[in-house]
């Protein structure tokens, strides 16, 4: 794989072969595998606090249809 540098950048190269920009920062590499983590944890709790709430949901709705029967009775 021939690189060469990119002009003004000095952690960016080009691949020759397939034209890429690649970042040779391992630093800011990192920091972006941290930063998506962070993202995804941030997702999966969202997701997973919107299922509880549908849940609680359900729950209440079912309590008001056995307190309706209880009060017709």
């Amino acid at each position: 794989m021939t690189k060469i540098k990119v002009e003004g950048y000095t952690s960016l190269v080009r691949d020759l072969s397939s034209n890429a920009i690649v970042n040779t920062n391992e630093s800011d590499y990192q920091a972006y595998i941290a930063k998506y983590k962070a993202r995804e944890k941030s997702n999966d709790m969202l997701r997973s606090t919107i299922k509880e709430i549908n849940n609680l949901k359900s729950e209440l709705y079912e309590i008001k249809n056995l307190l309706k029967k209880v009060i017709e009775k």
